[in-house]
């Protein structure tokens, strides 16, 4: 006979859960209840941190700061993804790589070029209308003159998608008139693209195909698994395969993480956002931009004159945000104020500028 052990004295009795299995034993761990203290300790921790920014004296060094963190970010999913990327180079004839046009080096993975060997590769230069168009020019004809092509995009509104399928036809006219000499006329083009999480990779696809298939987010590490799409374009047939974005193992240079982290294309979970706001504000006054004042009512002298961390609780003030006693809640202001440059409310800017 089946023994039921939700039975007591031949009744049954509800299945009971994780929590109330903890609670008989008196496990206060595992109990599930709170610990009415931990809330104020929290905000304790908080108002102490608050005070050691204060107390903060200004930086020597004008690249890394004491308002500076070690980011690092590799989950395993990466390492799978690297070996699939290298494992379906086989399967097709070009590479594109989709950049992001503000951090043009940061975003792009080393490990890349040791990874598509001698394929041939074309650069989108994406989300330009978040970047100094001045800037994005001198990008573009930059890697022109290293011998790569360059195209600046604009996922969103489409702007310069047109000039992806001549681009590839360029980077592949050895192979296409190879092709033509063996009888193989309109053959499809197969394209992989590739690129850090949250560039636009999806989003790009999307446009191109004149599809919603592509999964997008306005966070890293939506895409998991490679897919195919295909689009008909001047009478050229290309296909493309996307594959989820892919950061490497970890940020030889501290600035580069950062600035990765600024745009977005590390998951703010594993930052400390405040202190990313503190470093951001940082680059913003030694490169001042006048959508910046003019956003939170401040005077450039203002600016100049004040600490990151004097400067991130004067923005919580204009903006409302604060705590009890009227203390400025510099937390609600760095995820606010990080938002907002990556929506370029603060003006479009590039934070590097080819050498």
């Amino acid at each position: 006979m089946k023994n039921n052990r939700n039975t007591k004295n031949g009744k049954k009795s509800p299945i009971r859960g994780k929590r109330e299995r903890y609670a008989e034993k008196g496990s206060p761990k595992r109990s599930g209840a709170r610990d009415p203290k931990k809330p104020s300790a929290i905000k304790a921790q908080h108002a102490e941190a608050r005070r050691n920014r204060r107390e903060r004296r200004p930086a020597e060094n004008k690249s890394v700061s004491e308002n500076s963190q070690y980011i690092q970010w590799f989950p395993g999913h990466m390492t799978r993804t690297k070996r699939k990327i290298q494992a379906d180079l086989k399967l097709v004839d070009a590479v594109a790589e989709i950049i992001d046009a503000r951090v043009p080096v940061s975003s792009r993975n080393p490990d890349l070029p040791s990874m598509i060997g001698s394929k041939p590769r074309v650069i989108l230069m994406n989300k330009c209308d978040l970047a100094n168009p001045k800037a994005t020019k001198q990008w573009a004809e930059y890697f022109r003159k290293q011998g790569v092509k360059a195209i600046e995009l604009d996922c969103k509104t489409g702007a310069g998608i047109g000039s992806f399928t001549s681009a590839v036809r360029d980077v592949l006219a050895d192979k296409i008139a190879v092709w033509e000499s063996k009888g193989m006329v309109n053959r499809s083009l197969r394209v992989m693209i590739v690129g850090i999480p949250n560039v636009g990779k999806s989003t790009f696809i999307n446009r191109i195909s004149k599809t919603s298939k592509a999964k997008t987010e306005d966070r890293p590490g939506v895409t998991r698994g490679n897919q195919w799409f295909t689009l008909s374009s001047g009478g050229v047939n290309i296909d493309l395969l996307d594959t989820p974005g892919v950061l490497w193992p970890r940020f030889d240079d501290q600035l580069v993480g950062e600035r990765l982290a600024f745009t977005g294309a590390v998951k703010d979970d594993v930052t400390d956002t405040e202190q990313l706001a503190l470093r951001l504000l940082e680059y913003l006054r030694e490169n001042p931009t006048n959508a910046f004042a003019e956003r939170f009512s401040l005077e450039q002298c203002e600016i100049n004159e004040m600490q990151a961390h004097e400067l991130l609780a004067a923005i919580a003030k204009k903006r409302g945000m604060l705590i009890s006693g009227g203390e400025p809640d510099t937390e609600r202001a760095a995820v606010m104020l990080l938002d907002e440059f990556r929506g370029a409310k603060l003006g479009r800017i590039t934070l590097e500028l080819p050498e």
